[in-house]
């Protein structure tokens, strides 16, 4: 004889706060708690009840008499369009890897620090291996460089503070001014060069992507040995992101 599964635990109050955060949610302008009661049809002790946890707990805020949905209610629902944000970046760099046939990464600088969103490699194309920090040794790599470069000239400064010029290979720069320079000799939009600064026998490229007061950038890495493939390489995925950045551009401010 077949047995028949058990039927889930349900948490009843969680499923009278869940009504009520679904009821204010229809109301733009808000809703009093006799309403809310009245929508969800539960008891208007239970319905004040709750509502004050909610507000507590900052899912709501109650306004004028009226009950809206809070910030922890927004953020929570806002993580969907991070989500659905990050996936549709972490989609084009498998097509840009699949079309060009290079490990791609995507960067953004927030907050005062470096932060990779997203790489797509294969197997046979692997990204570089993370052996040094990437937050603190942007002077050495190419992304770091390409962020860094798009900032004011306080803002760089403020980084290497925190995070000060260090030769982690031979071929590093070697001290803090070197370094400034040679972001101030970069053009604008200028794709940025480094050959075995963060990796030995790797070279990098980056493209920089700036959108409104976000600051990112895209880039490339390939082994030594093809070196004369990262240009053309760059050159390419800069024409597809100027393609596709219609597309693209909502997902900068993750």
């Amino acid at each position: 004889m077949a047995t028949q599964s058990a039927a889930p635990t349900l948490i009843g109050s969680v499923q009278r706060a869940l009504r009520l955060l679904e009821a204010v949610a229809s109301h733009a302008e808000g809703a009093p708690a006799k309403q809310l009661a009245r929508e969800t049809g539960l008891p208007l002790p239970t319905t004040y009840h709750l509502l004050r946890t909610l507000t507590h707990e900052g899912y709501l805020v109650r306004d004028k008499g009226v009950f809206v949905l809070g910030d922890a209610a927004v953020r929570l629902a806002g993580g969907g369009d991070v989500q659905n944000r990050r996936i549709k970046i972490e989609d084009s760099l498998a097509h840009w890897r699949d079309e060009i046939g290079v490990p791609i990464y995507f960067a953004v600088y927030r907050e005062g620090e470096i932060e990779l969103v997203a790489v797509a490699d294969t197997p046979s194309a692997p990204a570089v291996e993370e052996w040094a920090d990437f937050r603190e040794t942007a002077h050495a790599h190419a992304i770091g460089q390409c962020l860094l470069s798009q900032l004011d000239l306080k803002s760089r400064q403020d980084h290497l503070e925190r995070h000060p010029v260090e030769a982690i290979t031979p071929y590093t720069v070697r001290n803090q001014r070197a370094f400034l320079e040679r972001l101030g000799s970069l053009g604008r939009m200028e794709p940025v060069v480094e050959r075995q600064e963060y990796a030995l026998g790797t070279v990098c490229a980056a493209i920089p992507i700036t959108a409104g007061s976000t600051v990112a950038t895209m880039a490339i890495s390939l082994p030594l040995h093809q070196e004369e493939r990262l240009l053309p390489a760059v050159e390419r995925l800069r024409t597809e992101i100027g393609r596709l950045f219609s597309s693209l551009a909502f997902s900068i401010s993750i």
